[in-house]
């Protein structure tokens, strides 16, 4: 489903920014979409950290294959209660390192416990959620950032540290030359309060498939 601010936030950005509006008017009818619930989507991304989409899909599968709970709407069930009552062996049994079988653990610790509450969500900010998300380890910045932008549909999020958006904004309004932080949030100031939507149109400039979390 699209984000209900989407098509506000298009034409507010085709007007302010010259870049976005032909990029906006070279994608249409594609937008952010939410594919998962929190805990899926946040243990997918620690599985996928640092390798290969191939083999993060391999180790993801044989993950769901131990902990899932049954199937609804065609989709398997992740419990973090179920996740928790699994010894860090049994992880590592997936194909995950030590590291990322600890990770796994506390994410769904954090959920069967209640520190991390979806309901509570909306009553936070960006950064106060990023905050509660950073708690669990294996959760850097970033992969909060995306979480917010792809699961939460955050419409203002600028993923500073992201290479991609880095490249985007080096090519399109600096001559190819990267910008430093300050500067990128200097020069993304005029997509307020749409950043998130600037970002994943810059994305599109370097690869037009988008991306799902």
């Amino acid at each position: 489903m699209k984000p209900r601010y989407w098509d506000e936030a298009a034409r507010t950005l085709s007007r302010r920014d010259r870049v976005l509006r032909r990029l906006i008017r070279r994608y249409p009818g594609i937008h952010l979409k939410r594919r998962s619930d929190p805990f899926t989507t946040l243990a997918r991304a620690i599985v996928g950290q640092q390798i290969s989409v191939k083999a993060a899909d391999s180790i993801w599968r044989r993950f769901v294959a131990v902990v899932a709970d049954g199937r609804q709407d065609g989709f398997p069930c992740l419990s973090p209660e179920r996740v928790a009552t699994r010894a860090i062996p049994a992880l590592r049994g997936c194909g995950l390192s030590q590291r990322k079988a600890e990770y796994l653990a506390d994410l769904a610790t954090h959920f069967a416990s209640g520190r991390l509450d979806p309901r509570q969500w909306k009553k936070l900010d960006d950064e106060a959620l990023i905050a509660a998300l950073v708690d669990v380890k294996g959760i850097g910045r970033w992969t909060a950032e995306m979480f917010l932008m792809f699961h939460e549909l955050r419409p203002d999020v600028l993923p500073v540290d992201d290479i991609g958006l880095q490249r985007a904004i080096a090519d399109h309004y600096n001559g190819g030359e990267r910008l430093p932080r300050e500067a990128m949030f200097a020069a993304a100031d005029l997509w307020r309060p749409w950043r998130s939507v600037a970002t994943w149109y810059l994305w599109r400039s370097l690869d037009p498939i988008p991306v799902e979390y």
